[in-house]
């Protein structure tokens, strides 16, 4: 039996449940009877316990199964008789003040709330979209030209050598001897023996990389150095050091030449160099296109994070917290990183979990009042669109069908593009063309 439902605030409500404690001590006494039947103690045959033994050993957790499902049958009974659609899980508490034969418990808890989505004829929306042109075909080459790269000694006889002569400059591979101190103490991290390096790409301060500069093999120099305030060893952020370095190897970088041969490394068979910059521009293309996609859909994701109005519960977003927590933690433990003691402060993912929450529900309620559902052949052609990067695409179908929870990130990926398509088709939306660097997140190095 329940009483009726009491509004505490905008989603809080509360339900009072009661029943009478002879239902449950006469349910408690079936399952203890069925239970003594497997029953096992030591000196009697199974099944042959007395119910005294049975009920001392079992009684409690038996109690507890019965009361537990009395209260959420009764709670669920009283949220359908009511029609209330609960968010996340009821608050049960015992009330000490139950009538004489009676259980009486409190159930707290919070419902859905109304989503009133703004006029989205009325939105402004900006979009971007970026092209591949030659440019970034060629600096995608010359990337992959680097990442092929052979170091060969400097100095020797040769088009890079000039003898005892030869000095170190930017796109050299250094090996060097270092020793730092900061009061004419050395610090730990401070020293190195055979440290390598290119000189160029930033990995060294920036002073550390003009002293070596210039240097030839078997030469020193000695040089301040000031760390910065934000350095990331705090010992010696902020503080100026004095280096000495030694110059020990000059390596001069030799770049594979853009030919049959760099292009069948690059897994074009024939060596044809127009087959290989279209495999590349086809996947550039693939990328910018993903990358387009999802910052349009942030964008519209933004967009009705504004124009929509709700009350999110926050038993939801409790819960998500502690899915993105646990989330974090499993990723970092997959990088080989020790979490067990790693502390995980619910409000470092709050902002996140209330922002996924909210969108949650706008997006189900446009779904629901538009018909926006995946379909199974959006869904098909999805898993299709993954499948053109792989050698076999058959594969990455049956990788999906045999998972019902990867087939249902699939529908869940078309369902927000389904609501992307909606919501644009609606708005005033202004497309905006922007570089293919900035759209990757970092300039490409020349």
């Amino acid at each position: 039996m329940a009483t009726a439902v009491e509004t505490l605030g905008k989603l809080e409500r509360r339900i009072t449940i009661s029943f009478p404690l002879s239902d449950v001590r006469s349910e408690v006494e079936k399952r203890l009877k069925v239970q003594a039947k497997s029953a096992r103690a030591p000196g009697f045959r199974p099944g042959k316990v007395p119910m005294k033994m049975v009920a001392a050993q079992y009684g409690y957790q038996i109690e507890t199964e019965v009361l537990n499902d009395k209260v959420g049958r009764a709670f669920n009974d009283a949220a359908n008789e009511n029609n209330l659609r609960v968010a996340g899980f009821p608050k049960i508490e015992p009330k000490q003040d139950a009538p004489e034969g009676q259980l009486t418990f409190d159930a707290t808890f919070e419902v859905y709330p109304e989503v009133e989505i703004g006029d989205l004829s009325a939105v402004e929306i900006e979009t971007v979209k970026s092209n591949v042109t030659d440019v970034e075909i060629d600096k995608t080459i010359d990337i992959l030209r680097k990442q092929r790269v052979h170091f060969h000694t400097k100095g020797e006889a040769g088009e890079h050598g000039d003898g005892g002569a030869a000095v170190a400059a930017n796109g050299d591979r250094v090996t060097v001897d270092f020793v730092g101190k900061i009061d004419d103490v050395e610090f730990p991290g401070g020293k190195a023996d055979d440290y390598t390096f290119v000189l160029g790409e930033g990995r060294m301060l920036p002073e550390f990389e003009a002293a070596t500069v210039g240097l030839k093999v078997g030469e020193s120099k000695t040089f301040p150095l000031a760390f910065p305030e934000d350095y990331h060893g705090k010992d010696v952020a902020g503080k100026t050091a004095e280096f000495t370095i030694t110059l020990k190897k000059l390596e001069w970088a030799h770049l594979p030449e853009v030919d049959a041969e760099f292009a069948k490394s690059l897994g074009v068979a024939d060596g044809d160099l127009a087959k290989m910059r279209e495999d590349i521009k086809v996947n550039l293309e693939r990328e910018v296109a993903g990358r387009v996609k999802a910052r349009n859909k942030e964008a519209v994701m933004d967009a009705l994070v504004k124009t929509a109005t709700l009350d999110v519960p926050q038993a939801l977003i409790a819960q998500d917290t502690e899915r993105l927590a646990e989330m974090t933690r499993q990723d970092m433990a997959q990088r080989g990183m020790n979490v067990k003691d790693v502390p995980f402060p619910p409000e470092l993912f709050q902002d996140k979990a209330e922002r996924r929450v909210r969108l949650g529900l706008i997006l189900s309620k446009l779904v629901g009042d538009n018909n926006l559902q995946a379909t199974p052949e959006q869904v098909k052609a999805q898993i299709e669109d993954f499948a053109q990067s792989y050698e076999d695409p058959r594969e990455v179908l049956k990788y999906y069908y045999s998972d019902r929870r990867r087939l249902a990130e699939v529908e869940a990926l078309v369902l927000e593009e389904n609501v992307v398509t909606y919501v644009l088709g609606l708005s005033k939306t202004s497309t905006k063309e922007i570089p293919f660097d900035e759209l990757m997140g970092s300039a490409q190095q020349g």
